[in-house]
């Protein structure tokens, strides 16, 4: 390496603002019951401090401070690792801070920290709060030492710092030096706006370090530089990080602090986590995405789901020597696993490991050649694998002579009809045989894939009465020859979930239909084959329809 980490402080602290600055993203929405989850979370994930929000300005943060009080909603609530904080505004103009209702919601809220956010930008001092350079500085002095003297723990956020200090240095210096001698413990630049480099960011963060105070860094992402101007914030004397879990926050979001927590761990080799919670973050940055309901991205460095994933056979060639001669990390270190793509791009190597991860043994490199030629002329058909690892399976299986044949269809039609100011009514039948009976079944559904599915459920219901568990959770369309309009060819991918695990399959043909059916066809045999093997199958749940129209 070329590089050497900075030595670590002998302080260093990693402030999580997921609850407060996060939650401040387009169209996410917490209710006390999901900040409540996601702070369980982020303890275990072993954050020094949370934000929880800012009492007596939001009612929804107020509700959360007094539930932690007692407990959350059982009583048994508690933060293991992490120190609670309750964000606030220095006092407003011409108020004394032990008369500001607002630094009065901060005080009795029961965090034992306090962060204030404070104007060191003199433009916005004079512009947004009206009011003068040295009234700011008063209302910081102020607010800081009634806090302290009540018995709470002050970190100070220095709004708008780098903006601030291009334009009058001077005077975003004084609020830090005048932050900290209030008795501020950290003093917070912040980089609201998101517009910095990292080269700048180091360059101000050392000016800012002369003063001789500890320094903290705040960084959004509208420069895309969010986490590197994090780590150049660290590199300068920086020792203590603010960010948000998955990057959550208004505009383009901020640093996201679990690349910046993996960055220090794995390539700075500071611990600043509890032994082994870093293992854990994967698994705890897609669940804290199931309770805020934004889908995880797939590209997020370290936890995505394609953070690991190869797909160009000249990678895997080398991965079957080596793993880490195409990754930067093992996977396992942040509890995510390497996953090996199935495409046109695939070589023998990526086939041959792909099947090692599904069980299937293709050493044999005739075999595995020949199934890789299998694959490429599917994918030019256009049939996808890297997104229908169900699919890809079902074809190991019959080139392998091990797919069983557990229902036997004979035909399929859909009938659908429409009479002038009436709804659409849609008929499925199926005819299949499983278990030596024949069935003939219809289906009627809103729409022709909602009756197929109806139809072919209650067809192998009697012999497999597990596909009651079967619940198809997403169908997805693309036209694929784009200019040859309604007969163009389309491809089809259906989600299939039994509750414990999820699976996709892939269709592809000139009609909708017929796509719909192949993908449909494949979700109820990969499902079967795999339940067989599982003892949990007898128990039934009802499974819900596929969407309505579909």
């Amino acid at each position: 390496m070329t590089g050497t980490a900075p030595v670590k402080p002998a302080e260093f602290h990693v402030y999580d603002t997921t609850l407060r600055d996060g939650a401040q993203q387009e169209g996410l929405r917490l209710s006390v019951i999901d900040k409540l989850a996601i702070a369980g979370f982020l303890d275990e994930l072993g954050v020094g401090f949370i934000e929880g929000g800012w009492p007596g300005a939001n009612p929804n943060d107020t509700a959360f401070f007094e539930s932690l009080k007692s407990g959350g909603p059982d009583g048994q609530f508690r933060l293991q690792n992490a120190t609670l904080a309750a964000f606030g505004f220095t006092r407003r103009v011409g108020m004394r801070a032990a008369d500001d209702p607002l630094t009065a919601a901060v005080r009795d809220s029961g965090a034992p920290v306090a962060c204030l956010v404070a104007k060191s930008h003199d433009r916005h001092v004079e512009q947004a709060l009206r009011t003068t350079l040295a009234e700011n500085l008063a209302m910081i002095t102020d607010t800081v030492t009634h806090l302290r003297a009540e018995g709470q723990r002050v970190f100070v956020d220095c709004e708008h710092f780098f903006d601030g200090y291009r334009d009058n240095a001077a005077y975003a210096l004084e609020v830090v030096r005048t932050a900290a001698e209030a008795g501020a413990e950290v003093v917070v630049l912040c980089d609201t706006n998101g517009g910095m480099l990292p080269n700048w960011i180091g360059d101000v963060v050392a000016a800012a370090g002369e003063i001789g105070v500890p320094l903290g860094i705040h960084c959004h992402n509208d420069t895309g530089c969010a986490v590197a101007n994090t780590l150049a914030a660290v590199d300068a004397g920086a020792m203590h990080v603010q960010g948000t879990i998955n990057g959550y926050g208004e505009r383009t979001g901020n640093a996201d602090l679990v690349s910046v927590v993996a960055n220090l761990e794995l390539k700075y080799g500071w611990p600043v986590l509890p032994a082994g919670a870093l293992a854990e973050a994967t698994r705890l940055s897609h669940a804290i995405a199931e309770v805020t309901n934004v889908p995880p991205s797939g590209r997020q460095p370290y936890v995505g789901l394609s953070a690991f994933a190869h797909k160009a056979g000249l990678h895997a060639s080398a991965i079957k020597v080596d793993p880490n001669l195409y990754q930067h990390i093992d996977p396992a270190l942040v509890g995510n696993d390497m996953r090996m793509l199935v495409s046109d791009m695939a070589g023998r190597a990526n086939i041959q490991i792909k099947g090692e991860e599904l069980g299937f043994d293709l050493s044999d490199r005739d075999l595995a050649a020949k199934i890789t030629d299998q694959v490429k002329e599917a994918e030019a058909a256009g049939y996808t694998y890297e997104a229908a690892d169900a699919s890809f399976e079902l074809l190991l299986r019959r080139e392998l002579g091990q797919l069983p044949e557990l229902f036997a269809v004979h035909s399929w039609r859909v009938f659908t009809q429409s009479h002038h100011g009436d709804e659409i009514d849609t008929e499925a039948t199926v005819k299949l045989t499983a278990k030596g009976v024949g069935q003939r079944v219809v289906g009627e559904g809103n729409g022709p894939v909602n009756a197929l599915d109806h139809a072919v459920r209650n067809a192998l219901a009697p012999a497999y009465p597990v596909v009651d568990r079967f619940e198809l959770i997403d169908y997805r369309v693309r036209i694929l020859d784009q200019g040859h309009g309604t007969d163009a060819t389309v491809r089809v991918l259906i989600q299939t979930t039994d509750g414990r695990r999820t699976w996709t399959t892939v269709g592809v043909g000139q009609n909708l239909i017929e796509a719909s059916w192949e993908a449909l066809f494949e979700a109820y045999l990969f499902g079967l084959i795999h339940s067989q093997a599982s003892p949990e199958a007898d128990v039934e749940e009802p499974a819900a329809p596929v969407p309505a129209g579909v």
